[in-house]
This record gives structure tokens, C-alpha cells and sequence, in this order.
């Protein structure tokens, strides 16, 4: 039987801007304008990967 996940070792195991973003909007709660006004990129970009992060780790975690 496998170890459970933690919320942890998912992030560390995303690509860093990923893990950027989705440590920022739910750790940090900031909203997603925000993200990519501090990262200098597109809105969209931020919301695209807030969307698919959070059913990752939905997925993953068992959510």
C-alpha cells in the first residue's frame, strides 16, 4: 500500500511557474489578476492554469 499524497509533494512535483501560481492563489489567496500583474502575464494564462491545477490536484489528492 502506497504512501498517502500530501498537498506538498504534489506542488513540488509541478512545473515552478505552476507551482508559482497555484502556491500564490491558494496559499496566499490572491486572486488571479493579481498573479499576473506581478508576474507579468497574461490573465488568462494565470486563470488557465488555476483551473487545470485545481483538478489536479483533485485528482491527485482524492478531493
Amino acid at each position: 500500500m502506497s504512501e498517502p499524497t500530501t498537498l506538498a509533494q504534489v506542488l513540488a512535483s509541478l512545473p515552478e511557474e505552476e507551482r508559482i501560481i497555484l502556491t500564490l492563489h491558494y496559499l496566499r489567496s490572491m486572486s488571479s489578476g493579481e498573479i499576473a500583474t506581478m508576474l507579468k502575464v497574461p490573465q488568462r494564462a494565470v486563470d488557465a492554469v488555476i483551473s487545470a491545477g485545481k483538478a489536479r490536484l483533485s485528482a491527485v489528492l482524492g478531493l
